[in-house]
């Protein structure tokens, strides 16, 4: 469901269409200008304009950082998965070979004890 959401940055007014809460957008309205407000009180030479260019730029780097870490977490996954994969292969060969391996042992016991039984006699 698509949602209308007004807010102000900076005393400027948007209306977003968007799916996520209107108290989820108001929210990230609040902390762009937070940020925005913290760049244009710490240099005088700073406009909105300007301090709006540097958190989307800082954000786009944390972006990119983050998908970064989502990119190797994604490689590492696959790389466990695979190893598992693996394991679970050799853990089914040694399951079959000791299975075959309880056969042979009990076939030779049935072996040796028709042959002492044979003996005997």
């Amino acid at each position: 469901m698509i949602n209308k959401v007004k807010v102000s940055v900076c005393g400027k007014d948007f209306t977003l269409q968007t799916s996520q809460p209107a108290s989820y957008v108001m929210g990230l309205a609040r902390n762009l200008e937070t940020k925005i407000l913290e760049i244009t009180a710490s240099s005088t030479s700073a406009t909105q304009f300007t301090a709006s260019i540097m958190v989307a730029l800082t954000m786009m780097d944390d972006m990119n950082d983050i998908n970064q870490q989502l990119d190797q977490l994604r490689h590492q996954s696959k790389a466990y998965v695979d190893e598992a994969g693996k394991t679970r292969l050799e853990r089914d060969a040694v399951i079959a070979e000791n299975q075959l391996l309880r056969d042979r042992l009990s076939a030779l016991e049935k072996e040796v004890s028709r042959s002492k039984s044979g003996s005997t006699i």
